[in-house]
């Protein structure tokens, strides 16, 4: 039984250590490759394998971990208050969280089908979601458009600014402004003043 135990205590230590590994390896290069992760975390590839048949399966697991890491830092948002201004904060933080893991998403695009990686902002969805309806109910975001939609296109555009990033289109610090001033532009209900337009004009 000691045996058993040890050899178990042995393979957490592994997957562990492959993890930890292959997050940093792909959050520096989303195309490193499994020898490179493998001997980062002090492994063969033979043990590596022996836990995660292919890449794919790796990518994923390090994808379900930085959605779980993300989760941890979005559930500590205040999203009280008005509405408009819980977007505000949800944004930026929601912002923070995609700039710091976006090489591990592209990683994960690369070798995922796109159900997973949506199964995998499910959380995330469900954050938005709720706070989309409690503003729709409140009559601070339109109605007009399907909660779904207004939740899609948050979605897209916080990868699109990433992806921006990514490529030197646009500055780290700029995008996080730039997302929330968009987003609430694009919920604000039809006819209502959007908020934030005037000091954003007086910044300018």
């Amino acid at each position: 039984m000691a045996v058993k135990r040890d050899q178990r205590a042995d393979a957490r230590r592994n997957v562990s250590a492959i993890l930890d590994s292959a997050q940093r390896c792909l959050s520096s290069d989303p195309q490193a490759t499994i020898a490179q992760i493998a001997e980062t975390a002090g492994v063969g590839r033979m043990t590596l394998y022996g836990h995660f048949k292919t890449r794919a399966e790796l990518v994923e697991a390090v994808l379900e971990r930085v959605t779980t890491q993300s989760s941890e830092v979005l559930d500590s948002v205040d999203l009280s208050g008005d509405p408009a201004e819980a977007l505000t904060r949800l944004v930026g933080a929601t912002w923070e969280v995609v700039h710091r893991f976006n090489a591990v998403r592209e990683a994960a695009r690369d070798e995922l089908p796109e159900k997973s990686m949506l199964d995998n902002h499910t959380a995330h969805f469900r954050r938005l979601d709720a706070l989309v309806a409690r503003g729709q109910a409140a009559g601070t975001f339109r109605r007009d458009l399907p909660r779904e939609w207004l939740i899609s296109v948050c979605y897209r555009l916080m990868h699109g600014a990433a992806d921006d990033c990514a490529a030197g289109s646009i500055e780290r610090q700029d995008a996080g402004r730039l997302v929330a001033a968009t987003l609430i532009a694009a919920y604000t209900a039809p006819g209502a003043r959007v908020a934030g337009i005037e000091s954003a004009a007086a910044a300018r």
